[in-house]
């Protein structure tokens, strides 16, 4: 039962990782938590970690310490791509994760971080009865009791020789890991926009926008005269090191232009958007569980197939890479605003995701334990 179930999540947030892991698994964490669950959040100490908003949520936190410089690019061999996220190697890692957690009985471990694979799972997985593993890549070997991978266009047998074959597998964006202000909005979201004048463009690239694009996308935006009378809003995260520089340009631009740090109704601005401007990653289901059309822009290898999957649905275009953008946005800013386009992308958008998958995870997870 949910009232009995202590689960813990191995996961980080940072200025290079980004916020999106640690907030899908908080937004699992709060439905668990609900129910009745105790949460644990196991974190390396990085900047831009989020520890703040876990505990603000009711969780506690077992912040692990910062370990070496995060590297983008893996330079140890037969490592996962992604190992230099980590700071330290797997063992390091796997030994400070055990430490952290001593003492506390656990039905549920749930790692969220590319950088682990199987053989991290193997050495921890005698603190718990269950683990859960949350991936989107399908790059490397799991050895978990439940996997977790909510990209549109994910199949089942993608994991085939990558998880045990007991081990249940819920794929795709059904299983959406969206906060609960999401499906409430959904159907008046969904409705407002078969009538209303399209005006409102949303540009929110994440939490982090290390090497803000948000600024990019401004100062070309403020020189597309299909978009001149639109009204624009921009969300940044509070570990935007960008922030003044954003807010300086903003006033500075010719289109009405506003800055949002640190928001806590995304929900409802995105209702109140006709046209979001984001990256390819999990914020993209928020979008669609909203019908909100999306222009994406990928920022990692990673997010190349979830945006083209949504091009394919209908539901965005993609801009490509920060580079392309002064090309890449003129272009589809044109294509969107076309009569009755950005109607038909939110449409497609809204059949993708229904915001329930929280809730879907959250039984699948009961469910396993009491097997």
């Amino acid at each position: 039962m949910a009232e009995s179930l202590a689960v813990a999540f191995r996961v980080d947030a940072s200025t290079l990782i980004g916020s999106g892991h640690v907030m899908r698994c908080l937004t699992l964490a709060d439905a668990l938590a609900e129910a009745g669950a105790r949460c644990f959040f196991v974190m390396r100490q990085k900047p831009g970690n989020l520890e703040g908003a876990v505990r603000s949520r009711g969780h506690q936190v077992l912040m692990l310490s910062s370990g070496g410089a995060e590297q983008s690019a893996n330079e140890f061999e037969n490592e996962p791509p992604h190992a230099g996220w980590l700071g330290v190697s797997w063992e390091a890692d796997a030994s400070d994760t055990l430490q952290a957690l001593k003492g506390i009985e656990l039905d549920w471990l749930v790692v969220d971080h590319y950088a682990l694979d199987h053989r991290w799972e193997s050495e921890v997985v005698g603190c718990c009865r269950r683990l859960m593993a949350i991936d989107d890549l399908a790059d490397r070997k799991h050895q978990c009791d439940l996997l977790l991978d909510q990209n549109l266009g994910r199949k089942p047998d993608d994991y085939d020789g990558l998880v045990p074959g007991h081990a249940k597998r819920l794929i795709g964006s059904d299983y959406a890991l969206l906060r609960p202000e999401f499906s409430r909005a959904r159907a008046l979201s969904v409705e407002e926009r078969k009538t209303r004048e399209p005006g409102n463009i949303l540009v929110s690239m994440g939490g982090v926008d290390a090497a803000n694009v948000t600024g990019d996308l401004l100062r070309v935006m403020d020189t597309i005269g299909v978009v001149a009378s639109c009204r624009v809003t921009v969300v940044l995260g509070a570990a935007c090191p960008h922030i003044d520089e954003v807010i300086e340009q903003a006033e500075s631009m010719r289109l009405d232009t506003r800055v949002v740090v640190n928001a806590s109704n995304m929900a409802e601005l995105m209702s109140q958007a006709d046209l979001a401007i984001g990256a390819a990653g999990g914020s993209a289901w928020e979008r669609c569980c909203l019908g909100l059309p999306s222009l994406l822009v990928v920022m990692a290898d990673n997010q190349r197939p979830g945006a083209e999957a949504l091009k394919r649905a209908g539901a965005s275009l993609s801009l490509g890479w920060p580079g392309a953008i002064e090309e890449t946005l003129p272009r589809a800013m044109r294509e969107v605003f076309a009569p009755g386009r950005l109607l038909e992308m939110s449409q497609n958008a809204a059949a993708i995701c229904d915001g329930l998958g929280v809730q879907r995870v959250a039984d699948a997870l009961r469910e396993v334990s009491d097997e």
